[in-house]
């Protein structure tokens, strides 16, 4: 835990344990002390890789979800137009994928195919 985020942990035994020189103390101590921070601690979100806890996920979502129902009964949502950024895409740490292309036909994407593998435009 020290090696991947000093600071979090050590901000987490503050504030959970009023322990601020954890140094002082033995390491098995410091070591059961951290393994006892609860699941929305710093260190544990760090560990995870999530930048938010459960709970604000939680939230986002119901919010996303909310404004979704509120759209869908506006003009733009009957037109499909304008529709409504989720709060929730922000916390994930994948990257959003490129640009969705489609084809008129089978053909379009064969010569699409080979030209991006560098097999030429013919089929």
């Amino acid at each position: 835990m020290l090696k991947m985020d000093e600071d979090a942990l050590v901000c987490d035994l503050a504030e959970t344990y009023h322990i601020y020189d954890y140094k002082q103390l033995p390491p098995l101590k410091v070591a059961v002390f951290s393994l006892g921070l609860r699941e929305e601690s710093r260190i544990n979100r760090v560990i995870s890789g999530n930048r938010v806890s459960f709970e604000r996920r939680i939230l986002a979502g119901m919010f996303d979800r909310l404004g979704m129902l509120i759209w869908m009964k506006t003009t733009d949502g009957q037109k499909g137009k304008n529709r409504p950024e989720m709060v929730s895409t922000m916390f994930d740490n994948q990257q959003k994928d490129s640009e969705v292309v489609s084809f008129g036909s089978g053909k379009d994407f064969e010569e699409t195919r080979n030209n991006i593998l560098g097999f030429g435009g013919d089929s």
